[in-house]
């Protein structure tokens, strides 16, 4: 068994949050899990984020807002095809 630290992400609204967590790396199938405390450090970082409270998430994580990117006055679109990212809002 070993253990690693990861960062995790959450998205919730126009926000996301960075978590680090503790990995442990078990030679199985199933492998890697999160310890419990983590599990609920993401769990209580969502709930944070679903309800507004921007002060108590990032107690657990560092926050980033996030915002759409204008190009040239159209928005442009993160995972479509290159040829088609640009929204013609």
């Amino acid at each position: 068994m070993t253990r690693r630290k990861k960062n995790k992400y959450v998205h919730e609204g126009n926000y996301m949050a960075e978590v680090e967590v503790e990995l442990i790396v078990y030679e199985n199938e199933w492998s890697p899990y999160l310890t419990l405390e983590d599990a609920y450090k993401l769990d209580d970082v969502r709930d944070a984020l679903r309800s507004g409270d921007l002060k108590k998430a990032a107690e657990n994580a560092m926050i980033y807002e996030l915002n759409p990117i204008i190009i040239e006055g159209e928005i442009a679109q993160l995972g479509a095809p290159a040829d088609a990212r640009i929204s013609r809002r």
